[in-house]
């Protein structure tokens, strides 16, 4: 699934594809059973009910995973803070486990990753159809399964029988294609739900499982190299293990991804699921904590090498956003004069630093064999080969680095007027 969602042209294309692919296992499969001379014969009134009941909660799924809208963040003109993260497409804060998608084009709730298969973001809004998606499809196929081994096991019975009192040649090709291509459907989609699964015991996205394994590879790292980390605003920095925070119990854990602690209605193809709140807190803006770190917020952890990187970047680009609100201030030949200070200080900068920025980077001269701990945090790939795009994140709006927030949100900030947090 990597990097498929990086073709629009296959993207436009995944959801027909998988409509005629539903299509074909679904009725083609049904036909064979009733027309064909293939034994033991037709399905039964029973197995017609059961098999079709679930492919009608297969198509009901996969519509609302398809069309239900994965969520937007909605801000009052009082918003001011941030809480310290800010997207620079959106030009808004970017609350907790929110993520730009580069598909959607905006900042969406509780990202799981961006579906070529559904044209959809999986996220805080859609989880619950995209599951319910996953359980009908492998459900369906688990049944069609049943009904192809029967067929296949009646074959091999009668397999010293002539051939001219078997079925048909069209027949038995008919039903090796059908076996074969419901057997690959049946393994990747069993994949994809075990892996969905795991991640909604686990209160875990697809993109947080990513940085839980990038920041495991970090502190088997640690110590080593960012024992120096410098913030954005030359503060020391002090890399620390962080445990994953979101994990409050499985049952609290997939009551919370369903939007409701009622087990009917989590399998129920009809029912509904979470939505963001209107108020500006609440539900998709913030998140419980199990409590294990030592304060709240700490995830996403900082990545060391991204910080290491990013310092050498803000000798020569750091944003001195005291001095920015100062000069909103100043007479129009005062704001040259100190426009003119700061292009003397950028240019000392510059020819202070551009020995080290030529420096070549210890990740990038292959300093360490493991692959996955690559040159930086963008060619860094887990142990099935994804990097963060891989999810449909837009990187360039999840730097730990300095954050591009305009200076009238800095002035409408200095001002005090309305956190989103207290809205």
């Amino acid at each position: 699934m990597a990097g498929l969602g990086d073709a629009p042209f296959i993207e436009n294309l995944a959801v027909p594809a998988v409509c005629l692919l539903t299509a074909f296992l679904s009725y083609f499969s049904q036909l064979l059973f009733n027309q064909s001379t293939l034994d033991p014969g037709p399905l039964s009134h029973g197995e017609t009910v059961v098999f079709n009941a679930l492919l009608l909660c297969l198509w009901c799924s996969y519509f609302k995973a398809v069309t239900v809208d994965p969520g937007r963040y909605v801000f009052e003109d009082a918003v001011i803070e941030a809480d310290g993260r800010w997207c620079k497409k959106c030009q808004a804060p970017k609350p907790p486990r929110a993520h730009h998608c580069k598909r959607c084009n905006r900042c969406i709730p509780k990202m799981d990753h961006h579906c070529p298969w559904t044209k959809n973001c999986v996220s805080m809004t859609t989880f619950p159809h995209f599951l319910r998606f996953l359980f009908y499809a492998n459900a369906s196929l688990w049944a069609l399964s049943y009904f192809l081994w029967q067929r296949c096991y009646a074959l091999w019975e009668s397999r010293y029988m002539p051939a001219h009192l078997g079925p048909t040649l069209p027949a038995l090709g008919s039903l090796a294609m059908t076996t074969i291509i419901c057997a690959a459907t049946s393994f990747a989609l069993a994949i994809m739900l075990a892996s969905t699964v795991h991640g909604w015991l686990l209160n875990r996205t697809m993109i947080e499982g990513w940085e839980v394994h990038r920041h495991e590879a970090n502190v088997g790292r640690g110590g080593r190299d960012w024992w120096d980390m410098t913030g954005p605003g030359g503060e020391k920095l002090q890399f620390e293990k962080v445990e994953f925070p979101y994990d409050i119990g499985f049952f609290a854990n997939m009551a919370q991804a369903m939007g409701t602690s009622n087990v009917l209605l989590w399998f129920f193809p009809l029912a509904g699921n979470p939505r963001i709140s209107k108020t500006g807190s609440g539900v998709g803006w913030a998140w419980e904590e199990n409590g294990f770190n030592r304060k709240l917020g700490m995830w996403p952890p900082l990545d060391p090498e991204k910080l290491r990187r990013a310092a050498r970047e803000w000798g020569l680009s750091r944003r001195n956003f005291e001095a920015e609100l100062r000069d909103e201030e100043l007479s129009p030949q005062e704001l040259i004069g100190a426009f003119r200070r700061r292009q003397q200080e950028d240019f000392r900068r510059r020819n202070g630093l551009m020995a080290e920025l030529e420096e070549a980077d210890d990740y990038a001269s292959g300093g360490d064999s493991d692959s996955r701990e690559g040159s930086s945090l963008r060619d860094w790939v887990d142990a099935d080969g994804q990097r963060l795009r891989d999810y449909g994140v837009d990187e360039d709006t999840d730097d730990q680095g300095e954050e591009d927030v305009p200076i009238a949100e800095l002035l409408r900030r200095r001002k005090g007027v309305v956190s989103y947090s207290d809205a």
